[in-house]
């Protein structure tokens, strides 16, 4: 039962290293929640654990990666391995593989894909670090995608409707096939490697925690469907903050000296008269490279935020800086290719130039900065060993009310190679921004309302 603790406090931890945040009551829930439905009913006990574990949306799919290397269905090799895979080919293993899609067969999927790991996805040992397996060795020999149209000759039939549905059954099954060889491949990597190894590079983050300088195009879409369900959130929080600041700050002076009717104790303190008003808010974004991922969703969340504040103005820029408020709002199509196509946000060369940026925003824009405005400047303030201009930058500080710097790479890298992070963050405040869950923090805590 030690031993069952254990696993369950390292599985506790696993998650919340990928985001999830398990903590002490959690923990204890969870541990009830095994205490009650037993180790017996695998797929019960997922459930159980994921009811009390699992608290934010977006968040299962990393539960169930690893559950699955903590709580796996088997060790080593499965006995359909063992009595297979001795013989098995890529050719055998191609043949059952379009039999089990032909017949919508999901256990016997399950099977090849532990068989075509076992033969084909191990990979050697490095130095004294013991082997893996590899899922994209592995499918990278089976060529799954080849088997639909063997699949489809296969499944024969007459049915009229069957037949214009069947491409999209076996393309859903191919894919199934696909996530069960990834799932294998962890499971066996980590009985060799260690769990914690594999959870750490082969668990995927949940989206709240997906980088933006390394999303790939599918995830750069799945943080786009998110803006709207966030901005709903940090709408209300905005909202809350705005409500407990309306009762306005402790005047010192009028507190002290109405204490002295009451020999010096501050009994009823008296507040400075609130001045609630919604702030202007101006992003400078830089759209060039990766970091054009981190601006295209700021700018749209900060759009879907509009009512948060009283005016929202919006700069891009490469070399040259464009106001594209216009086409933030419109919100059709891929925003980046519409300001690539539409603004002028470079001039005689396509490199980022911070300096160059700040110096037309001063001389053609700086009438959107004023008293009540917050400015964000967003971008990784690279600036490709040119000028980084810190007169304009200091005169945009002066004339706004607040300046923030959201830079997506980690802060480590501050300062390496061409990067004047730390140059920058001598002027204004800068603040590592490398994620959802840190940009949602910086909106519901951090931005004045």
């Amino acid at each position: 039962m030690s031993d069952l603790a254990g696993r369950l406090v390292e599985f506790v931890e696993a998650l919340r290293s990928k985001g999830i945040p398990a903590g002490p009551s959690e923990s204890v829930d969870a541990a009830e929640v095994v205490r009650i439905l037993g180790m017996e009913n695998r797929e019960l006990l997922r459930e159980g654990l994921a009811s009390s574990l699992v608290r934010r949306g977006g968040q299962r799919d990393v539960f169930d990666m690893t559950f699955d290397l903590y709580f796996p269905l088997a060790t080593g090799q499965t006995e359909a391995v063992r009595q297979q895979v001795g013989n098995a080919t890529i050719e055998d293993l191609r043949n059952l593989l379009t039999m089990a899609l032909a017949e919508n067969d999901v256990r016997i999927l399950e099977q090849i894909a532990e068989l075509a790991v076992d033969a084909l996805g191990q990979v050697g040992e490095a130095g004294n670090a013991p082997g893996g397996f590899s899922a994209y060795q592995t499918l990278e020999r089976m060529q799954p995608q080849t088997t639909l149209t063997a699949a489809l000759a296969s499944r024969g039939g007459s049915d009229d409707l069957a037949e214009r549905l069947a491409p999209d059954e076996i393309r859903r099954n191919i894919q199934i096939f696909r996530e069960m060889v990834a799932a294998e491949a962890r499971r066996r990597t980590a009985e060799s490697r260690g769990r914690e190894l594999v959870t750490k590079h082969a668990v995927q983050p949940g989206g709240d925690r997906i980088e933006f300088l390394s999303a790939n195009r599918q995830q750069l879409e799945e943080l786009r469907s998110a803006v709207r369900p966030l901005s709903r959130k940090l709408a209300t929080r905005l909202a809350a903050r705005r409500h407990r600041a309306r009762r306005g700050r402790i005047d010192v002076r009028r507190t002290l000296r109405r204490s002295m009717g009451t020999g010096g104790v501050p009994i009823q303190p008296a507040y400075a008269k609130p001045h609630p008003s919604r702030p202007e808010l101006v992003l400078l974004c830089d759209v060039s490279g990766s970091v054009a991922g981190f601006s295209n969703f700021t700018m749209l969340l900060v759009q879907a935020l509009s009512d948060q504040f009283s005016k929202i103005r919006v700069f891009a820029f490469i070399n040259a800086m464009a106001e594209v408020t216009d086409l933030v709002k419109a919100d059709e199509g891929d925003l980046n290719a519409r300001i690539s196509n539409e603004a002028r946000i470079t001039k005689w060369h396509t490199s980022s130039d911070y300096g160059e940026a700040f110096a037309d925003f001063v001389e053609d824009h700086l009438e959107a900065v004023g008293p009540r405005t917050s400015v964000l400047i967003l971008g990784d303030a690279r600036n490709n060993n040119q000028d980084p201009n810190l007169a304009a930058l200091h005169l945009i500080a002066q004339k706004a009310k607040r300046v923030f710097w959201l830079n997506p790479e980690y802060h480590l890298r501050w300062g390496l190679g061409d990067s004047m992070a730390p140059v920058y963050a001598d002027v204004v405040e800068m603040h590592e921004c490398r994620n959802i869950d840190q940009l949602s923090r910086f909106i519901g805590r951090l931005l004045p309302v």
